[in-house]
């Protein structure tokens, strides 16, 4: 290297470090003035009727909208505005999840796909409307020419969900007509996108190995001949392989995520997003960085790492007084992230139980049977049952804390070996189709752009010439 290019580079590092030492130092000094100057007071909120959240007071979610994608009945009101627990229910398309997993599973196939259908297009497919649709996808498991080396191999991100959104931004530039918003056009977008999301988290996830670990790169062609489920599975592992069983286990969480009504967070994104009227691409990775959040999508990762450290710190999983002892400090704010959670139980909506839960620890016991992991189901198994007395012992609380699907989920992902860091990517992959079918009606009905208000709370100020400022 030329004696000049050295000092050029010499002098960069210089200023490169030097600017971090500035900016740290900025905001080191800075963060105090920060803080004080966004506080809110809380009593204003109670004071102007804000609903936080956008929950009411009885913790119901304000409505906002109306959809025909999906429903979820997790409690009644009665004529006092109070809130009745019942067993939970959950709708697409009106259809009960439940007879829709069950027909999966007792016909011995992949589903996942038939859920993708009738969530874009309103209705349950004919053996043929399915068989063309899963024709249709299985054209789009490959990426465009080109874009896993240039848009993810070159620049891998140490974050999967990042390297998603970003993956997503980056096919808006591989569509010729990416602004278009006739519904042809953004369903396309929409097939598009569905076929492309297992190669777009498997790819950025072997990106993440190899850079960030220093692991083999393992690229595998997806096979167009495939499930989703199968896909995912044969790319983000090494040799390829897979069993049945595990394949089927992973199809029925997908389905099971794949559509969660209009009022989840991302879904809400995606609303909101594309009730601006912009591109497909920006609205799903507005999407993605919403389930990013780990108080949204990350919720299954935390349930894995809490049952690691509970491995780590109680010899025997089959000692469930030990176990109990261990939960008891978990809610106590002494054991694993002192949140005082127990994760993978209670939910937002769900009262009595979470549906999916149900219908997904059914299959996880298969799994488990099949994998010898017998013991390791039960231990979740008497999470899900000892934890709510638990809560009401510990913490007094009263209301119900049935096990959510994180808790299976987490489960199944542990024992298909899915690693943590693609926990949400997954279920990315499976909720893209509910985004999908509720931006099309966004984009159908919607015809406002979603625009609530916001009260200020600042009182008048003074300006003050800069030269008079202490």
């Amino acid at each position: 290297m030329p004696t000049g290019t050295k000092t050029v580079n010499r002098m960069e590092s210089k200023l490169k470090k030097r600017g971090s030492q500035l900016e740290k130092e900025f905001v080191a000094a800075m963060s105090e003035q920060l803080l004080r100057n966004n506080h809110i007071e809380s009593g204003l909120y109670s004071k102007y009727d804000v609903k936080r959240g956008l929950r009411n007071a009885n913790g119901t979610g304000v409505v906002v909208g109306l959809t025909r994608v999906g429903e979820v009945v997790g409690y009644t009101i009665n004529d006092k505005n109070e809130k009745l627990p019942v067993e939970g229910k959950l709708y697409y398309r009106g259809v009960d999840i439940h007879d829709l997993v069950h027909n999966v599973v007792s016909e011995n196939r992949f589903g996942y796909e038939e859920a993708s259908y009738l969530l874009l297009f309103g209705e349950l497919p004919n053996r043929k409307m399915l068989d063309d649709y899963c024709a249709v996808l299985a054209t789009r498991r490959e990426l465009p020419p080109g874009f896993p080396r240039d848009m993810i191999l070159v620049a891998p991100s140490n974050n999967v969900m990042n390297k998603l959104a970003r993956s997503v931004l980056a096919l808006y530039s591989y569509d010729d007509d990416a602004d278009n918003l006739a519904i042809p056009n953004v369903l396309r977008q929409s097939i598009d996108l569905i076929g492309y999301f297992p190669s777009l988290i498997a790819y950025g996830f072997q990106a993440k190995r190899s850079h960030y670990h220093n692991e083999s790169l393992h690229l595998h062609y997806p096979d167009p001949s495939k499930s989703t489920a199968e896909n995912i599975l044969r790319m983000i592992r090494p040799t390829g392989e897979y069993s049945d069983i595990e394949a089927k286990s992973l199809d029925l969480s997908m389905i099971l995520h794949a559509e969660h009504g209009g009022g989840n967070n991302s879904t809400f994104v995606t609303h909101v997003v594309t009730s601006t009227g912009t591109d497909t691409y920006s609205a799903i990775a507005a999407a993605v960085g919403s389930l990013k959040g780990p108080k949204h999508g990350g919720a299954n990762v935390e349930v894995i790492s809490m049952i690691n450290d509970l491995k780590a710190n109680v010899k025997d999983i089959t000692n469930y007084k030990s176990i109990e002892k261990y939960l008891i400090k978990i809610l106590k704010g002494e054991a694993f992230d002192r949140s005082g959670l127990i994760y993978g139980l209670g939910h937002a909506v769900y009262t009595l139980s979470d549906p999916r839960a149900v219908l997904l620890k059914g299959m996880a016991k298969k799994l488990a049977e099949d994998q010898g992991l017998i013991d390791d189901f039960m231990l979740y198994d008497f999470i899900e049952k000892q934890g709510p007395k638990l809560y009401q012992e510990i913490k007094g609380v009263e209301k119900p804390m049935p096990a959510n699907v994180d808790l299976y989920s987490g489960f199944v992902y542990s024992a298909l070996n899915i690693p943590l860091d693609i926990s949400t990517p997954v279920f990315a992959a499976s909720r893209i189709s509910g985004w999908c079918a509720h931006r099309i009606e966004e984009l159908v009905t919607g015809a406002k752009i979603v625009r609530p208000a916001y009260i200020n709370a600042q009182p008048p100020k003074q300006y003050v010439p800069i030269a008079d400022r202490p």
